[in-house]
């Protein structure tokens, strides 16, 4: 028993003896080369015992350090350096050929707003423009200014008992004038002939602070709330009556179709009213109420380049500029400007709306549109400018569509050039010339 614990013992802690290879060459034996008799064995053997012997590496000089960084170029900080410039491309395309492409568009320069004023006139109180001849309507008197000479003449003075002007407004041909009374009364007047052609009872009790012209069809809108319809052309002349403001029509608007008119009002509301269910036996049903602005509406101008958009602005407790869809009533976007929304008016060439305020820089306001990022203020009238519709001052656009002539409570009519000229009437483009239409064709 003893014996065999200590065999056990012996064996698990003696160490194993290597195993005696014939010949005595174990050191040449490598058991994983596979093919032995493809090797030099003995050139092996040699080389791994012998060659090396006597040989270590050996430490470079410095100097021999410096002549290889200077052979191999080894000090530069770049790895690819070119000393020559790249050949120019061939240009495949014949160079006659490149001008029947279409080129790549030109950035369009900034354009300049100039921000000081062309000119000033004093004393005015009311506008309205035809050309170049503007209406000013001061007290009981409305004044003819020609643009071109800068002459002014008198058209008329109206009594007392029937004045003062409370608005103005431009028939489309230019000749005639429309001159709404305190009496309620409204006077039609030929500007060559300076002759009064008729006198129009619209039906109001109050005064006419409001004028709109739909081709022969005189809008007015009264202190009673009313809206009339006036045929000028036959003796009874109200056509259409719309009924819907609760205090007075401050502002007045068609479409340039001619089938929408807007209306805002005293009572903070907007109407929008279709042409086409007008009715001359009973008021007109309204098409659209609108009650999102929270003070009295004034402002108003619809878009040129997009017939059912209409812009409203909105008086001191509001000073927002609205924009809506007059097809659906529905309102697109609303801009807090900051102060009383006096008059709007949108660029005939650019996609650009400026609005007049009041309190408290009285200034123009120009913005882009839609983004109504503000493009720049215009100021120098010390009192609100005021509204686009004809009831009150208002600032309009020459025929150019370049200058605006603004008028304010301080009584000054101010002139600026704040839209860009419009641009040259564009070239139809030529008919593209098919490529390689000069070059023979194979047959």
């Amino acid at each position: 028993m003893a014996a065999h614990a200590t065999a056990a013992a012996s064996s698990r802690g003696a160490p194993r003896r290597r195993r005696e290879v014939p010949g005595g060459r174990e050191n040449q034996l490598d058991r994983f080369i596979p093919n032995r008799s493809a090797m030099d064995m003995d050139y092996a053997h040699y080389m791994l015992t012998e060659g090396a012997k006597g040989k270590e590496n050996p430490v470079p000089s410095d100097a021999y350090r410096k002549q290889l960084a200077e052979t191999l170029n080894m000090n530069r900080t770049r790895i690819l350096a070119f000393k020559n410039k790249p050949p120019a491309p061939v240009d495949l395309v014949p160079h006659e050929m490149t001008s029947t492409f279409p080129q790549e568009k030109t950035v369009k320069p900034r354009r300049f707003i100039p921000q000081t004023l062309w000119t000033t006139i004093t004393s005015i109180y009311l506008i309205g423009g035809s050309g170049n001849v503007l209406a000013i309507a001061l007290g009981n008197t409305v004044y003819l200014w020609d643009a071109t000479n800068g002459s002014t003449s008198e058209l008329v003075t109206v009594e007392d008992e029937t004045g003062p002007v409370t608005s103005v407004n431009w028939a489309p041909d230019g000749r005639h004038i429309a001159i709404g009374l305190n009496n309620s009364e409204v006077q039609l007047w030929d500007k060559a002939s300076y002759r009064q052609l008729r006198t129009l009872r619209c039906g109001h009790r109050q005064r006419v602070g409001s004028l709109a012209w739909n081709n022969h069809i005189l809008t007015t809108g009264g202190m009673d709330g009313r809206i009339v319809n006036n045929d000028v052309r036959i003796r009874s002349h109200i056509v259409e009556t719309y009924r819907g403001h609760e205090q007075e029509v401050c502002g007045l608007k068609w479409s340039a179709s001619g089938q929408q008119l807007a209306s805002g009002g005293n009572d903070n509301l907007l109407f929008i009213w279709d042409r086409a269910t007008a009715s001359s036996n009973s008021a007109t049903k309204w098409l659209h109420r609108l009650e999102d602005h929270t003070s009295a509406v004034k402002a108003l101008d619809w878009c040129p380049f997009q017939g059912n958009l209409l812009a409203s602005g909105g008086g001191s407790g509001d000073c927002c500029i609205k924009f809506w869809n007059t097809h659906t009533g529905a309102c697109l976007n609303s801009v807090d400007t900051g102060s009383q929304v006096c008059s709007l008016l949108w660029n005939k060439n650019e996609r650009e709306l400026l609005s007049s305020h009041g309190f408290t820089q009285n200034q123009l306001a120009l913005w882009k549109y839609p983004s109504m990022v503000k493009m720049a203020d215009l100021t120098g009238h010390t009192s609100r400018v005021l509204f686009m519709a004809q009831c009150n001052v208002n600032f309009i656009q020459s025929p150019d569509g370049c200058t605006v002539a603004s008028a304010a409570a301080d009584e000054t009519l101010r002139f600026w050039n704040v839209f860009g000229a419009p641009e040259a009437t564009k070239v139809a483009p030529k008919a593209r010339a098919e490529p390689f239409s000069h070059l023979n064709r194979i047959r």
